[in-house]
């Protein structure tokens, strides 16, 4: 589980390829350098949030750490457009004495949305962001004012246009400076991580209504809040 709170920027200093074929594909190891801030207390098998994907240490020295990403990871996210120099967003893991600073995110991305608009507002900067076809239901769980992770940096939700399946963030100067999105451009992609407490809420409402529509135990409790909505509704008529 990770925060959002992005610690520092890391530096790509190798991909090499590596072999899932039972998985059905190839994946990349790569290396992530400029990264001895993070690394005191690392250990083998910890978990490090690389621009908001959670991977695996396999190996690490001093200054650098070692992922596996395997070809539904790449799927999923922009980690397969990495080239040798880039900078990544990194986050350890949260543990007990973090101070909670963003919101709970679990570095599961749920894939990758395209910058159409950058503009500069004073110091700041608002980005706009599309979602894909092929995943516009993700658009249900992005709400004005609500969380949402972009490269693994947790961020306020501005405006929302469901029809256009687009949503927009504004960067304050200060993250501006320490997060990898203001060196993208227009048409690149970021990887997106919608709240998950938006996921559960939406996943016990259906599993509650098909209860009710199946005629099982859920349905005492949903006639009861119908019953007293319709209630209201007719006591004001």
């Amino acid at each position: 589980m990770f925060t959002g709170i992005v610690e520092i920027l890391g530096k790509v200093t190798d991909i090499a390829p590596l072999d899932f074929s039972e998985s059905g594909g190839k994946g990349f190891s790569i290396t992530i350098g400029e990264a001895a801030e993070i690394l005191g207390d690392c250990h083998l098998g910890d978990s490090i949030a690389v621009n908001g994907t959670c991977l695996t240490v396999t190996e690490f020295g001093a200054s650098f750490f070692k992922v596996g990403v395997a070809p539904e990871t790449l799927r999923k996210t922009n980690l397969g457009s990495l080239k040798v120099g880039d900078a990544v967003n990194l986050e350890r893991a949260m543990n007990a004495h973090t101070r909670f600073g963003g919101h709970m995110v679990q570095g599961h991305v749920d894939t990758t949305v395209s910058i159409v608009s950058r503009e500069d507002d004073g110091n700041a900067i608002t980005f706009v962001f599309e979602i894909p076809e092929e995943y516009k239901e993700l658009m249900d769980y992005i709400v004005p004012k609500g969380f949402i992770c972009l490269d693994g940096t947790s961020l306020t939700v501005i405006d929302v246009d469901d029809v256009k399946r687009t949503f927009s963030i504004m960067m304050i100067a200060y993250t501006q400076t320490r997060v990898v999105m203001p060196r993208k451009a227009l048409g690149d992609k970021v990887n997106v991580e919608v709240d998950m407490m938006g996921k559960y809420a939406s996943k016990g409402v259906e599993a509650m209504v098909k209860r009710f529509l199946d005629g099982e135990e859920g349905e005492t409790m949903v006639t009861k809040v119908l019953d007293r909505i319709l209630a209201k509704r007719g006591s004001t008529q």
